[in-house]
C-alpha cells in the first residue's frame, strides 16, 4: 500500500535525520512559519494529520516527524521516553535551520510539545497538545480498570487498530516488528511520569488545550492543565473521541489558525 499524498504535489521536501542510531523521518510541506507536527503512539503523520494538514500548510511551513519506530522511522533498542521524542524534534528542527516552531501534538504528540516547552523552551513558540495529559492520574478509569476497558467506548475500535497495522504494515522499515513494538509502546504508556506543577508553571509558551469530550483524558484533568500553565486556553470539542480529535477539522481548523495567529 502507498500512502495518498497528504497535499496534491507531496512533500516540498523529506528525508532522514540520524540521531544516536534512530534515523528520525520528517517531512515538510507548504510555506510560512514553522509548525511542527507531532503524531500519537502507533499512529504516524498521514494517519493522524490527513484531515489537518493540506490546510495548514496553505499559510504554513508545515513540519511532520515521524517518532522512533513509527512511519518511516525505524526503532532499536534505545530506550524510549518523552524525554528523548522531544530531543529528536530538536534535532530535526536543527536539521532544517529552524531556530523555533509553533508545535501541535496528537496525544504521545501532545506530551512532547509540553515537554518541549519546559525542557527546550527557546525552541518553541507555541504548543497546542491535544488529547494528552501530564500525568497518569488524569486517564480516564475507563482505561484503567480491566473490568470496564472491554465494553469503553473511548477505546480504539478494531478498525482503528486495524488501520494502524496497515500503515505500520506500509511505512515501516521492518513490518514483521509490529507486535513488539506495539508491546514497547504499551510499556511507555504506563510509565509516563508526567511533570510537577512546579514544572508547568515554567511554560512561557502560549497554550491551547484541545481534547474531546469523550477522550481518553478526564475533561477535569484538562481544566486542571489549563490552571496550572500560566495563561492556558482550553478546548473541549463536543462529540469526539481520543481517535476522532484530529479528524475534527470543523472545530479544529478555526481554533488552531486564531490561536497561532
Amino acid at each position: 500500500m502507498t500512502p495518498t499524498p497528504l497535499t496534491p504535489t507531496g512533500p516540498t521536501s523529506s528525508g532522514h535525520v540520524d540521531v544516536d542510531g534512530v534515523r528520525v523521518y520528517h517531512e515538510v510541506h507548504g510555506e510560512g512559519p514553522p509548525l511542527v507536527l507531532l503524531h500519537g503512539g502507533v499512529l504516524a503523520i498521514d494517519l493522524d494529520f490527513h484531515a489537518l494538514l493540506p490546510t495548514l500548510a496553505e499559510t504554513r511551513q508545515v513540519i511532520g516527524i515521524e517518532l522512533q519506530g513509527h512511519g518511516r522511522t525505524n526503532d532499536t533498542d534505545r530506550p524510549m521516553s518523552v524525554g528523548t521524542f522531544a530531543a529528536d524534534v530538536v534535532a530535526v528542527l536543527d536539521h532544517l535551520g529552524i531556530e523555533s516552531a509553533d508545535v501541535l501534538g496528537h496525544s504521545l504528540g501532545g506530551a512532547i510539545a509540553i515537554e518541549l516547552a519546559i525542557s527546550h523552551p527557546s525552541r518553541v513558540r507555541s504548543i497546542v497538545p491535544i488529547s494528552a495529559s501530564v500525568d497518569t492520574s488524569g486517564i480516564h478509569e475507563d482505561l484503567t480498570d480491566p473490568g470496564k476497558m472491554a465494553t469503553s467506548t473511548r477505546m480504539p475500535t478494531a478498525d482503528d487498530f486495524a488501520e494502524m497495522r496497515r500503515t505500520y504494515d506500509a511505512l515501516s522499515p521492518h513490518p514483521e516488528h509490529f507486535d513488539d513494538f506495539l508491546a514497547k509502546m504499551q510499556g511507555l504508556g504506563a510509565t509516563l511520569v508526567g511533570w510537577s506543577d512546579e514544572q508547568l508553571a515554567t511554560i512561557a509558551a502560549p497554550t491551547l488545550v484541545v481534547q474531546g469530550d469523550h477522550d481518553f483524558t478526564t475533561n477535569a484533568h484538562a481544566a486542571q492543565m489549563v490552571e496550572k500553565i500560566p495563561g492556558a486556553r482550553l478546548a473541549i470539542l463536543p462529540g469526539t473521541t481520543h481517535m476522532t480529535v484530529t479528524l475534527r477539522a470543523d472545530y479544529l481548523l478555526p481554533m488552531v489558525r486564531d490561536f497561532l495567529s
